[in-house]
């Protein structure tokens, strides 16, 4: 009972932070119909703010010295104007385009990202420690757990409160659900198109710099294609949870986290190899049943 308790407050650990991945995919997805696959290379360039541009291995911090609530603004900040950046000069040109269009250029997009981040800093992954206190574990009736990892859940669950609020009790919010829903009738009605995609950029970086810090803190490492792993299982949470739907992406995370790890924990040696074989299994079997997702919405089947 024990290790199958330490086993879910893992999952659940990892669960957030794919679930906060993929609220960042799912509000450009909202808005824009835009499956973003640059956005795990926006969750790897907000870490990698964290560093002077070096080729060494260990990593040299250069907002590391700087007390924690600056340097938490500081990577917030540069996340969201990385979004920002790729909206005004990618996005917003082809803001018409079909949504299959638009996800190959995100394909490019996040491989331009990839290479510019191994032309600057090298391709070697760079150790870098930060904040090593709360990857040391305590243990409570003999579960060891990493302050990390309550951390990572009480972040997830606060942000998705903060941002469930901020869409229901703030005109911005209330101009971006608009949009969701009929973006075209939105605009009729005096919703400002460039402001509420803006919007959505900002918020989505906001979360890959949430995503980016809490990634590194936790394994002590910096790679050009760190958010590749990130953004695949995020987006796998975004289908199962259904797109479009926020509350659906945080439970798709949490699903896929909590499969991840039961399934690290509990296949035999011989096949833990063929883990992540074993969780797309589970996600076709769970779109075979609801193909449009667990939290289907009305305003996405009509458009589709």
């Amino acid at each position: 009972m024990t290790y199958f308790t330490q086993t879910l407050i893992d999952a659940l650990s990892l669960g957030s932070l794919y679930a906060l991945a993929a609220l960042g995919i799912g509000l450009l997805f909202g808005i824009m119909r835009l499956i973003n696959f640059a956005h795990g290379e926006f969750v790897t360039m907000s870490a990698y703010a964290l560093i002077v541009p070096s080729a060494d291995v260990t990593a040299k911090l250069f907002i590391g010295a700087w007390n924690w609530p600056v340097l938490i603004l500081a990577i917030l900040s540069f996340g969201i104007a990385i979004a920002l950046i790729s909206n005004l000069l990618v996005f917003r040109r082809l803001r018409n385009a079909a949504p299959q269009n638009l996800m190959v250029v995100s394909f490019a997009l996040g491989y331009i990202i990839q290479n510019m981040l191994m032309m600057i800093y090298g391709a070697r992954p760079k150790a870098i420690g930060l904040w090593s206190s709360l990857t040391q574990a305590t243990e409570i009736g003999g579960i060891r757990i990493p302050l990390l990892q309550p951390v990572t859940i009480g972040v997830t669950l606060l942000l998705l409160l903060a941002i469930l609020l901020f869409m229901r009790r703030t005109s911005y919010g209330i101009q971006m659900r608009a949009a969701a829903e009929d973006f075209r009738m939105a605009r009729y009605l005096g919703v400002r198109a460039d402001f509420v995609i803006g919007l959505s950029f900002a918020l989505s970086g906001l979360l890959a710099g949430v995503v980016g810090l809490l990634y590194v803190v936790q394994t002590g490492l910096l790679a050009p294609t760190m958010g590749v792993n990130i953004v695949t299982f995020a987006f796998i949470a975004t289908v199962i949870g259904g797109m479009g739907s926020l509350p659906g992406a945080v439970l798709g995370g949490l699903l896929v986290g909590i499969a991840t790890s039961l399934l690290q924990a509990y296949l035999p040696d011989s096949i833990r190899t063929f883990r992540d074989a074993f969780v797309f299994l589970f996600v076709i079997v769970l779109l075979l049943v609801r193909p449009s997702g667990i939290i289907r919405l009305k305003q996405f089947e009509e458009r589709v």
